[in-house]
C-alpha cells in the first residue's frame, strides 16, 4: 500500500512539471513559489496518508476484533475518526418480520381433523387450521455475527392463537476448517428437504400429509448439529445430530442422555447450463416416554393413547431444478418428492385414566408426495402436488379389538397459483381436496399473503 502511494505522490508532483514544460522559470521569485507549493502538497499527501492509516486500523478492529499484542496495544487507543466505518449500529443484529395471513374455507370442521389410521401428537398443527379469516404463523427473526468465530440467530413464531414460542435459537461456527459447521442450540433438524425449511418458504400453504403424519409436521430439537461439506466439485454434504428429543416422534422426558440421533447425506450438482439437482437420504431415532396422542378408535370417535418407545424414520429426498441458461428470472421450473418410512416399536396405552389398557405395540407406516412448480412468466407461478399415505398393518396386541386396521391410504391433491410482485411479497390462492379421513373428503380453499419486513437471509437451496 505505501509504494501504491509513493508512486501515485511522485506522479501527482511530478504533473505540474510536465503541465509547464514549456514554461521557463525566469526569477528566483518564481523558484521558490514553486518549492513551496510542492512543500504543500507534499504535506497534504502525508496527512492523508495517516488518516486513511488509521481509518483502516480502526476497521480491522470492528470487522475481526482480537486481543491486543504489546505491540499495538497504544493503537487500541487511538480515537475512531468522525467518518469511522458502521458507527453503533455495526454491533445491532439484522432483523426480519415475516406477516402471514388469509382466508380458510373448508368443507369439513377442522376441529375433527384426522388421519385414517395414524396417530398424532396432541395439539398437532396437522390439518388446514382455523376456518374463516386469521393470522398465519408469522416469524420475527434476529441475525448477526458475534465474533470473528461465531454466529446467532433466532427465529420467534407468533401464532394465530396469540401464543409466541421459539422456533429456532442458535449460535453456529463461522471460521471452522476442513469443511466443518458445528450449530448448538434450538434447530430445525436437516432430515429431507423440506424439513429445514421455514413455513414462509414453502411452496405451498402446508406441508404435505407425510410430514405431518410421521414428523409432527416439521421436527425440531434443542442438541447440537455438525455439518461437512466435502471440498469437491460435486456437492457433498455429511451431516449429524444429537438432541433432546423432545418434540413428536420423540417426547421431553427429562433423560440425561440424548432423546434424538439423526444422519443426514446429500449430494447434487450441475447439468449444462439449465439443470441443476439434489438428493439425499437421512435418518432420525427418537424415543418416547408417556406421548400423548389421540387416533379414531372402531366407533368413529377420537380416542386419548399414550406411547412408550422408539421411533426410527427414514427419508429419502430428491429435487430437480431448470433455468433457461441458468436465468431463472423469466421461468423456470422446480420437481421435488420425498419419501418417508416410520418404524415404531414399543408400548401403547389405551385410554389413559379410563380403561388404561397396555399393551406391547409396532407399526410400519410411510407416506411420500410429489409436486411441480411452474414459473410461466415473472412474478407468476403455478403449483401441482399429488401424495398418499400407506398405515400398514399396526400390532396392538391386546388393544386391536379398539382399533381397526384399515386398508384405507389417506391421500391429497393440491392446487396453488401465487403472484410475486417483489422477493418480499407474496400472494397465494390455493386448492385441495384432503382425503385424510375416510369417507371424508375435504375440500379446502386457501388465500394466503405473505409479507417480508427487513433484513432476511438467502434461502437454502
Amino acid at each position: 500500500m505505501h509504494k501504491i502511494l509513493s508512486a501515485s505522490l511522485v506522479l501527482a508532483l511530478a504533473a505540474p512539471f510536465g503541465a509547464s514544460a514549456d514554461t521557463p522559470l525566469n526569477t528566483p521569485s518564481e523558484i521558490q513559489l514553486l518549492r513551496q507549493e510542492i512543500e504543500a502538497m507534499r504535506a497534504a499527501y502525508e496527512a492523508r496518508l495517516q488518516a486513511m492509516e488509521q481509518r483502516l486500523l480502526v476497521a480491522e478492529r470492528v470487522a475481526a476484533p482480537s486481543p491486543p499484542t504489546t505491540a499495538d496495544a497504544t493503537l487500541v487507543a487511538l480515537p475512531a475518526p468522525s467518518s469511522s466505518v458502521g458507527g453503533a449500529n455495526a454491533f445491532n443484529p439484522a432483523m426480519s418480520l415475516i406477516l402471514s395471513g388469509g382466508y380458510t374455507r373448508t368443507s369439513r370442521d377442522p376441529a375433527t381433523y384426522s388421519i385414517t389410521g395414524f396417530q398424532l401428537p396432541k395439539g398437532s398443527d396437522a390439518g388446514p387450521g382455523s376456518r374463516g379469516f386469521s393470522l398465519a404463523e408469522s416469524e420475527l427473526g434476529l441475525a448477526a455475527n458475534i465474533d470473528p468465530w461465531l454466529r446467532g440467530s433466532a427465529n420467534i413464531s407468533l401464532h394465530p392463537d396469540d401464543t409466541v414460542s421459539v422456533e429456532e435459537a442458535f449460535v453456529q461456527t463461522t471460521s471452522l476448517s476442513n469443511g466443518l459447521t458445528l450449530k448448538a442450540g434450538r434447530f430445525f433438524s436437516g432430515v429431507g428437504y423440506l424439513n429445514s425449511q421455514h413455513a414462509h418458504t414453502w411452496d405451498f400453504v402446508d406441508n404435505p400429509l407425510a410430514y405431518q403424519a410421521l414428523l409432527g409436521t416439521q421436527y425440531g430439537d434443542d442438541g447440537l448439529q455438525l455439518h461437512w461439506l466435502a471440498p469437491t466439485d460435486q456437492y457433498i454434504e455429511l451431516g449429524a445430530e444429537l438432541g433432546r428429543g423432545r418434540t413428536f416422534p420423540g417426547s421431553d422426558t427429562g433423560r440425561n442422555g440424548a432423546g434424538m440421533t439423526a444422519l443426514t447425506a446429500h449430494t447434487g450438482g450441475d447439468v449444462g447450463i439449465s439443470h441443476n439437482w439434489r438428493a439425499g437420504l437421512s435418518l432420525l431415532t427418537t424415543q418416547a416416554n408417556d406421548q400423548g396422542l389421540t387416533t379414531m378408535d372402531t366407533t368413529g370417535s377420537l380416542v386419548n393413547t399414550a406411547f412408550n418407545g422408539n421411533t426410527r424414520v427414514w427419508v429419502l429426498d430428491g429435487v430437480w431444478k431448470w433455468a433457461p441458461n441458468g436465468n431463472a428470472t423469466q421461468t423456470n421450473f422446480k420437481l421435488q418428492g420425498e419419501y418417508l418410512q416410520s418404524t415404531r416399536s414399543g408400548s401403547l396405552t389405551y385410554d389413559p385414566g379410563n380403561v388404561n389398557l397396555s399393551d406391547a405395540y409396532r407399526a410400519e407406516q410411510s407416506g411420500w408426495y410429489l409436486q411441480g412448480v411452474y414459473q410461466f412468466m415473472p412474478r407468476w407461478r403455478l403449483g401441482l402436488r399429488t401424495e398418499r399415505l400407506n398405515p400398514g398393518e399396526p400390532d396392538y396386541g391386546i388393544n386391536a379389538a379398539s382399533f381397526a386396521n384399515s386398508t384405507y391410504q389417506p391421500s391429497k391433491n393440491t392446487l396453488m397459483l401465487d403472484f410475486n410482485p417483489s422477493e418480499f411479497s407474496r400472494v397465494r390462492l390455493q386448492f385441495a381436496q384432503d382425503k385424510s379421513r375416510e369417507g371424508l373428503a375435504d375440500n379446502q380453499v386457501f388465500l394466503q399473503y405473505q409479507m417480508s419486513l427487513g433484513a432476511h437471509g438467502a434461502h437454502s437451496y
